[in-house]
């Protein structure tokens, strides 16, 4: 019985060791290759359990939504996000391309999905080795609420 043991966890090891090996031989780094359909769908899974649970507790009240309020997150975005999600939101700029995870098209189903307080979150947190940044730090909550608005409308604009 206690050879059967050693043999058991011998081959356990020899495994552990092969899928390593290949891990480390087969697996790279680099952003420049898309993601694989596991890989994508895990992280999204993971990122969305996440900011749903982080929303019920850190999101301030949300001010009226309005034209003004879209107009004045429409001026803000041009001037902190089009770098990466591309002037009109939709069509990610070279840089954003290039990011690993790829910028998302901010009109799209998965983005237009979340909710507002959501979509507050992650503009006010960022999402850690995204590529994403926090504007905690440099906008006003108000002026995050105007960006979440702004993002929003997107989601009734067709794809230029």
């Amino acid at each position: 019985m206690h050879c059967q043991t050693r043999l058991i966890v011998g081959i356990i090891v020899v495994l552990i060791f092969i899928v390593a090996t290949y891990g480390v031989m087969h697996v790279t780094v680099s952003a420049l290759p898309e993601p694989g359909p596991s890989e994508t769908s895990i992280a999204t899974k993971v990122k969305g359990w996440y900011i749903s649970r982080a929303v019920r507790t850190s999101v301030p009240a949300a001010p009226q939504n309005s034209t003004s309020r879209v107009s004045a997150g429409e001026t803000l975005f041009g001037m902190a996000c089009a770098t990466c999600h591309g002037q009109d939101g939709r069509t990610p700029a070279p840089i954003g391309q290039s990011m690993y995870p790829r910028v998302l098209d901010l009109g799209s189903p998965e983005v237009q999905g979340m909710s507002d307080r959501e979509l507050f979150w992650i503009i006010k947190n960022g999402i850690r080795l995204s590529g994403m940044p926090g504007f905690a730090k440099i906008e006003s909550d108000e002026q995050i609420w105007d960006l979440a608005y702004y993002v929003r409308s997107l989601g009734k604009q067709p794809k230029r």
